[in-house]
């Protein structure tokens, strides 16, 4: 007795060599892609500590945009207690703010008084 299944085929063939190809190309696009993200990581903190020389500093997004920074790339994030989220690129930090309708960027760096309040989230 034979039994049919219909679906999709599997991309598998006969020839191993052809698999291994395969497999090799997917692995490569997967650590291009996981390279391309630290680039844009590093760009962003290298970015943020040239503009952050005192610690505590407001600039215009766009000023940071034009030179290659992408806020959409951070490691992780801050939230204070009034809400507001930090988003940080390693030890520096940025929180998005609009003033009179142009968009800004505060930039921070991390606080030990930032890890307390990391580690009561992480008990909870």
């Amino acid at each position: 007795m034979v039994i049919r299944l219909r679906g999709e085929k599997t991309k598998s063939t006969a020839h191993p060599i052809a698999d291994r190809q395969r497999n090799m190309k997917s692995e490569l696009k997967l650590k291009n892609s996981f390279l391309q993200v630290d680039k844009q990581l590093k760009t962003n903190r290298k970015i943020l500590k040239r503009y952050n020389k005192s610690g505590f500093t407001t600039l215009r997004k766009a000023e940071l945009t034009k030179e290659g920074f992408n806020p959409k790339f951070f490691t992780h994030y801050w939230k204070n207690s009034k809400g507001q989220v930090y988003l940080f690129c390693y030890d520096l930090g940025f929180l998005e703010l609009e003033q009179q309708g142009i968009k800004k960027l505060l930039l921070v760096e991390w606080q030990p008084y930032m890890n307390r309040d990391l580690q009561d989230t992480v008990s909870s």
